[in-house]
């Protein structure tokens, strides 16, 4: 006989996002807390909620991929007690309005603050950031364009993607893609405008975790002298793509079959010729002492020529294609263009901030309250990432049809925060139970045992 399914309301405690205990305990591990608390951005001296409280609420709401304010309602009309233990919240969880107005308050004003904590919770977690095989840790700066269009918000401008919102940069930490800088920036500012500033701030940041060699990219918006100089004096490595402005394309393939060996001209296929190689060229920049600088610098460079296109057509002229790159390594030609390609996955870590957190159309009308949004989402978004590679290597996840090197936000959020348990109150601990079809429970325990009961 065919089972029919009927649906009844229950009193029995029943949780969704269970995960949210291992978000509190990896941000307990951090000085978060104590350096928001010791900060005073509201106009009484001793609000009733302290700032920890504040953001603390909203981190939560991050993790699940919920930015609007309301939301914070679901934890207040839900299971209160556990959503206070679960996030470390001291005091109480604010109401929509309290949320809203106390952030506007905040503002930017714990930038410095929440950028410190996020390296400590990572030290602090043991999370290393992976370096590329050759030993170099790869910090990819790059920028993008967030929609907010058809809004009125402070900073919200036409970007070079076509559409108004704004544009802000990030930079991502090894292979894994950790988030270790972000700033919020208007849509029509151009990409190198605070750039020097930001790449000072991320190299700092970058120094604090990791003793290994830096390999800094970035795409050929951030291709000026200063950049390069900051990078010089600062010992790391880089690879920057150069921007050819007035730069003849027929000059560049004219030299190149010049300068190029044998060894190192393609021809991939009928009507395409690659030409690989390095040249040299003085660079002038200004150092932390404000005295003038030049330094002869690689160049290696990537040219294309096609006389017949893929389709079998031949052309009336060449398509030239020119990509050169600024570095300071020994890498050879080929190495070096390879590793400028990977730069690209950081396209990867800004499609999971922008969609699998949707993050993209930020809350507010006020441009400094959205960018404490971007400020909170780097601690929201680390702890998604450490949550998703510890589970990865724990061995306890459920088996995939191909090898996995690095879990989407997304599969976090799915199985690891909005996991249903059963509460119960035993001897003073508040018991999540975990239903024996889940089959993520394991991989859930792993995570639990190292930062919750440890």
């Amino acid at each position: 006989m065919e089972k029919k399914l009927e649906v009844k309301l229950s009193n029995e405690r029943l949780i969704t996002p269970s995960g949210l205990s291992i978000v509190g305990a990896i941000l307990g591990k951090s000085d978060f807390v104590k350096r928001c608390n010791a900060k005073i951005t509201d106009k009484r001296s001793q609000p009733p909620i302290k700032n920890g409280d504040i953001l603390l609420t909203y981190i939560g709401l991050l993790c699940q991929g919920k930015t609007e304010f309301e939301s914070v309602n679901e934890m207040l009309e839900g299971d209160y007690e556990f959503f206070k233990i679960a996030l470390g919240i001291s005091k109480e969880i604010p109401s929509e309005p309290t949320l809203r107005q106390r952030m506007d308050d905040i503002g930017s004003s714990l930038r410095g603050d929440i950028l410190a904590a996020n390296v400590s919770m990572l030290k602090n977690c043991g999370i290393t950031p992976t370096a590329l095989p050759n030993g170099y840790v790869p910090v990819d700066i790059d920028v993008t364009p967030f929609d907010n269009s058809k809004t009125k918000k402070e900073g919200v401008s036409w970007t070079y993607a076509g559409y108004a919102g704004y544009a802000p940069i990030a930079a991502y930490m090894g292979t894994e893609g950790y988030l270790i800088n972000a700033e919020l920036r208007h849509g029509s500012q151009h990409c190198q405008k605070n750039t020097p500033d930001f790449l000072r701030e991320t190299l700092k940041l970058c120094h604090q975790i990791t003793n290994a060699p830096l390999l800094i990219r970035l795409d050929s918006g951030n291709d000026a002298s200063e950049n390069l100089g900051i990078l010089i004096e600062d010992g790391s490595y880089f690879i920057v793509k150069r921007n050819l402005r007035s730069e003849s394309l027929e000059l560049w393939l004219d030299n190149v079959k010049e300068w190029c060996l044998p060894e190192n001209i393609r021809t991939p296929r009928d009507g395409k010729t690659v030409y690989v190689g390095s040249s040299w060229k003085d660079v002038n920049y200004i150092d932390s002492n404000q005295n003038e600088k030049t330094i002869c610098m690689r160049m290696g460079y990537e040219i294309t020529e096609r006389n017949i296109d893929k389709h079998g057509q031949i052309l009336l002229a060449p398509d030239i294609e020119v990509n050169t790159f600024w570095t300071n390594t020994d890498f050879s030609d080929d190495t070096l263009i390879e590793l400028y390609h990977k730069h690209g996955e950081s396209e990867q870590f800004h499609s999971e901030i922008k969609t699998d957190m949707d993050i993209e159309r930020l809350p507010s009308g006020k441009f400094d309250t959205n960018e404490l949004v971007i400020e909170l989402t780097v601690l929201a978004y680390n702890i998604l990432r450490i949550m998703g590679q510890v589970s990865l290597n724990s061995g306890s996840s459920p088996q995939t049809k191909h090898p996995v090197k690095r879990r989407r936000l997304r599969t976090v959020i799915n199985n690891l925060i909005l996991i249903a348990a059963h509460v119960t109150n035993h001897s003073r601990k508040l018991l999540l139970a975990l239903g024996r079809c889940n089959v993520w429970r394991f991989a859930f325990l792993d995570l639990f045992r190292r930062f919750v009961s440890a």
